[in-house]
């Protein structure tokens, strides 16, 4: 398998570090994490502007052909950066399934605005009873008349506060955790009888829990086919879950390359503690985790590139390596920065709360380890 990157890509990955060495540092991106809208809108203009928003997306429908291949490049860059502008919700997630499943007519009245940065858009997937499955959907979507009202709650709605447009799965036919039945629907939040209560993650990331009260919407809103939802939306979390783990494999690069940097500057009992074997042999099992973590991801990255077989197989056995080695790494880099480690103040606890997040979002280690299982029978 060749993994070296085309010249297209590489200048794609130096262009966002670039960007990051340059004009996202720590201060900047806890001040915008801090604002009331919890990420900074300009510099959101700014990522639109530069292309990036437009690079999972098909030329035909503005944007710049990109693939996984992209999509990790981006990412891993985003996770030593720690960037909190919303590229996972808007663009991955909510911008994964209208590239999928809108018409030309829909792609003109929202999927333009998401790539060209002015429309705020979330993926409402997630429900209190599902845990980490997707095809439990209690969210209900009866037929009235030409539309549907839609009944429920959706939880951990990533940039729901900020969202205008929701894509909101219901379910339309089945039992509550049939595959088939579920429908995915288009929902303006300034609707009558959606309630968002949006709130700060613990990694300084926003989120919203909504609630569908009798909400009406028309046949217009409906992506793709009635009660046939399932495999895009199943497609769009493997993909936004690739993102993550890719976002994982530079914040633990950059724990390790901080880590090691402070154990050659901090001094005890007279010399640098790097010079310590012990706390160099913990540095060594770090450095194994992050190369092996990042050999495992560009895996997968090529064989979802490729469509091949073991697309969905290698997403799991990534996000398991991410779950189990991510935790691993933070916990290291904040032992051994000591008390300071676990301050505000320092970055290297806030890339421990971003990882401690991302082993959670779309599945846990031990449940991708169950579904790698079960794929290997």
């Amino acid at each position: 398998m060749d993994f070296t990157i085309t010249e297209e890509q590489s200048m794609l990955a130096d262009s966002v570090a670039k960007f990051i060495e340059n004009d996202y540092d720590f201060e900047s991106r806890q001040k915008a994490a801090e604002s009331e809208l919890g990420y900074n809108q300009d510099l959101w203009q700014t990522y639109a502007d530069l292309g990036w928003t437009a690079v999972p997306f098909d030329e035909d429908d503005g944007g710049l052909g990109g693939g996984p291949i992209e999509l990790m490049l981006m990412m891993e860059q985003f996770g030593r950066g720690l960037l909190v502008e919303p590229f996972l919700a808007n663009i991955v997630l909510a911008g994964g399934v209208l590239r999928r499943l809108a018409t030309e007519e829909q792609k003109a009245e929202w999927l333009a605005g998401i790539i060209s940065g002015e429309t705020h858009a979330a993926l409402a997937f997630a429900e209190p009873q599902a845990r980490f499955d997707i095809s439990n959907v209690a969210t209900s979507a009866k037929v009235e008349g030409d539309g549907y009202v839609l009944n429920g709650s959706k939880s951990l709605v990533l940039n729901g506060g900020s969202a205008k447009l929701l894509i909101v799965p219901a379910r339309t036919g089945g039992a509550q955790s049939d595959e088939d039945g579920i429908t995915l629907f288009v929902v303006n939040t300034d609707t009558a009888g959606v309630d968002v209560k949006s709130y700060k993650t613990v990694d300084a990331q926003q989120a919203a829990e909504i609630s569908f009260n009798n909400v009406t919407v028309s046949g217009t809103d409906i992506l793709g086919t009635v009660g046939d939802g399932y495999s895009t939306l199943q497609a769009v979390i493997d993909e936004a879950t690739l993102a993550v783990c890719a976002e994982a494999v530079g914040i633990m690069r950059t724990m390790h390359d901080k880590t090691v940097e402070y154990a050659k500057s901090r001094v005890q009992f007279g010399v640098p503690i790097g010079s310590f074997q012990a706390l160099q042999h913990r540095l060594v099992e770090t450095l194994m985790e992050c190369e092996q973590s990042q050999s495992v991801l560009l895996w997968s990255a090529m064989v979802n590139d490729a469509d091949g077989g073991d697309a969905r197989k290698s997403i799991h056995a990534l996000k398991h390596q991410i779950g189990t080695a991510g935790i691993s790494v933070a916990k290291e880099a904040v032992q051994i920065h000591g008390g300071m480690g676990m301050t505000w103040d320092l970055d290297i606890a806030h890339y421990f709360k971003r990882l401690a997040a991302i082993d959670l979002l779309f599945g846990n280690a031990d449940y991708h380890l169950d579904k790698f299982v079960d794929l290997s029978r």
